[in-house]
């Protein structure tokens, strides 16, 4: 199926929320994300997008999952954007080490953004026959582009109160999350090129 091994990224980030939310509260705080323990305890960059800090917080995480899933089943995204993505989860996380006054963070915005970034470059990479999803890849990445300057990410405090949450929301994950998502699909379309070209 078109798609599966992304679809399995998109599944690991939901199970693993769902699995995290029924936690003691011990375990749960040794899977958020802290950056003074970043270097001792790594495991934490990817456990971190699987805490939540309300059932809404929850609810709206799992939504994500399932239209970002759905979207590399319908864009028919392969094995090399899901690496890609995977290669971004970590990178997310790691990338809030540039605001270190963020001492504590959860949840799979970050890691949902950066999923957003690699299916549209991996749309906008499709062949020229595939015109229609090359377009809609480049519109995903300037909705997201435009979405994530909105929130002005980098100024103001890092932690912020939106109307409709009951939760404070780091917009800094969701910039972090595109960056990486960039990053990762850029890196891994050249990796698939150099290999190409080796083998040829």
């Amino acid at each position: 199926m078109p798609g599966r091994a992304w679809l399995l990224v998109a599944m690991a980030l939901a199970i693993g929320s769902l699995v995290a939310w029924v936690q003691p509260a011990p375990v749960q705080a040794a899977l958020e994300w802290r950056p003074g323990f970043a270097a001792n305890e790594p495991w934490r960059a990817v456990s971190a997008a699987w805490l939540h800090w309300s059932p809404q917080h929850l609810i709206a995480n799992l939504a994500g999952c399932a239209v970002v899933g759905l979207l590399g089943v319908a864009a028919r995204l392969g094995p090399r954007d899901a690496v890609a993505w995977l290669l971004a989860w970590p990178l997310t996380q790691l990338g809030l080490l540039i605001e270190p006054s963020l001492e504590r963070f959860g949840g799979a915005s970050g890691v949902l953004h950066a999923g957003v970034a690699v299916a549209a470059i991996g749309m906008m990479r499709m062949r020229a026959s595939h015109g229609r999803e090359r377009v809609i890849g480049l519109l995903i990445g300037l909705g997201l582009i435009a979405k994530v300057a909105a929130e002005r990410p980098l100024a103001g405090p890092p932690l912020r109160h939106w109307d409709g949450w009951n939760i404070a929301i780091a917009p800094l994950s969701h910039f972090t999350g595109l960056v990486a998502g960039t990053a990762a699909a850029l890196l891994c379309a050249l990796a698939a090129r150099a290999w190409t070209r080796r083998r040829a």
